[in-house]
């Protein structure tokens, strides 16, 4: 097929569009049964401008996967967080579709592959300190590739839900979804807010792109508002972080042992907190997996929330709030140590589920 009936494949080398043989392919139907593989939407069309191509179909929300651990190993963290996505996509479209989730309402569009950059670092790199630093520079074309998807989906006013992948995606998504509504709703800035559910911060300093520092990124660049992380673990939050966090009017944090362990605020509370300070805007819905107690991850925790804690938060944000995305990322079903859990992929899939239902049922 030739280039120039996708005009927007220059911007987007790195995609990988999906068929409805694909989903297929991954669907196991069942007689008296339809599954959401059956239902679920895909791009056909591909000869106009991407956001009309979106625009044009029913769907309300628009899946997209980012199977990567570039930024995560950019942030010397473990390995493995492009392994999930599979595993989800496997599980999601093989629940039922039925009155609470119906697949006419999701557009599964696709998935990046960034394995030939990931493949060239760990092949040219001479020593561990060049190869996180190749990481690192290598992140910066991650991220110009999924502020394009991020921004056409909004534009086209379709809610995108990003699966997998290291919490450095958060920056290109503020980026891309803050000028997609920008466009759309013409808001006086391309801005969003942040609601964070993660053991850490994320809001490092700006040493070179990974998942240690979006948040910081996405605010230096004027594309975060406020930002409010919940459940940060007290025993991760670098003094430097922890006094600018503290120092800045427009970002707050709660964190776990206050919410857990003094019980000085419920979970419910931190979460209407986080809602309130951010219901001025847009917010953007974050949703780190290394928060999620004994759930495979870059940085896997055997003291956390649940994962039914973890469920209420999508719900209730998604209810609550001006949500204009879902990311969940950090989660892995293998690690590069070799530790696996066949049960991730099962898990991401009722958190985007709950999350669908949240915003259709509300």
């Amino acid at each position: 097929m030739k280039e120039k009936s996708f005009p927007y494949l220059s911007q987007m080398k790195h995609f990988k569009f999906y068929s409805k043989p694909d989903l297929l392919w991954l669907t196991k139907p069942r007689k008296y049964e339809t599954r959401i593989g059956e239902r679920i939407q895909v791009l056909n069309n591909h000869s106009e401008e991407l956001f009309q191509n979106i625009q044009q179909q029913k769907a309300r929300f628009v899946l997209v996967g980012i199977p990567e651990d570039i930024g995560v190993r950019g942030n010397l963290g473990i390995g493995g967080t492009d392994t999930s996505w599979l595993p989800f996509l496997q599980s999601f479209l093989n629940i039922q579709n039925n009155a609470y989730l119906l697949g006419e309402d999701i557009l599964l569009l696709g998935h990046f592959d960034f394995g030939d950059i990931k493949y060239l670092i760990e092949n040219a790199a001479y020593n561990q300190d060049e190869m996180v630093d190749a990481f690192r520079r290598a992140v910066p074309i991650i991220d110009d590739e999924i502020e394009f998807i991020a921004k056409q989906i909004t534009y086209a006013g379709k809610i995108p839900i990003f699966i997998g992948g290291g919490h450095n995606n958060a920056y290109p998504i503020i980026k891309g979804v803050a000028k997609g509504l920008y466009r759309r709703e013409q808001v006086s800035l391309a801005q969003i807010n942040c609601i964070n559910l993660d053991a850490h911060t994320d809001y490092k300093f700006t040493e070179g792109r990974h998942s240690g520092n979006p948040f910081r990124y996405a605010e230096h660049d004027g594309y975060l508002g406020k930002y409010c992380a919940i459940a940060v673990h007290e025993n991760y939050i670098q003094q430097n972080v922890l006094s600018d966090l503290e120092e800045n009017p427009f970002t707050q944090y709660i964190s776990f042992e206050d919410i857990f362990i003094r019980e000085k605020i419920n979970f419910k509370q931190a979460i209407n907190h986080a809602i309130r300070f951010t219901k001025d805007s847009f917010i953007g819905l974050e949703l780190d997996v290394d928060v999620i107690e004994n759930v495979l991850s870059s940085a896997f925790t055997p003291t956390g929330i649940s994962t039914i804690d973890a469920r209420r938060f999508i719900h209730h944000t998604a209810t609550a709030a001006r949500v204009a995305y879902l990311h969940i990322c950090e989660s892995a079903s293998q690690l590069v140590t070799g530790k696996k859990d066949d049960s991730t992929g099962k898990l991401l899939s009722y958190l985007v589920s709950d999350f669908c239902k949240a915003i259709a049922h509300p």
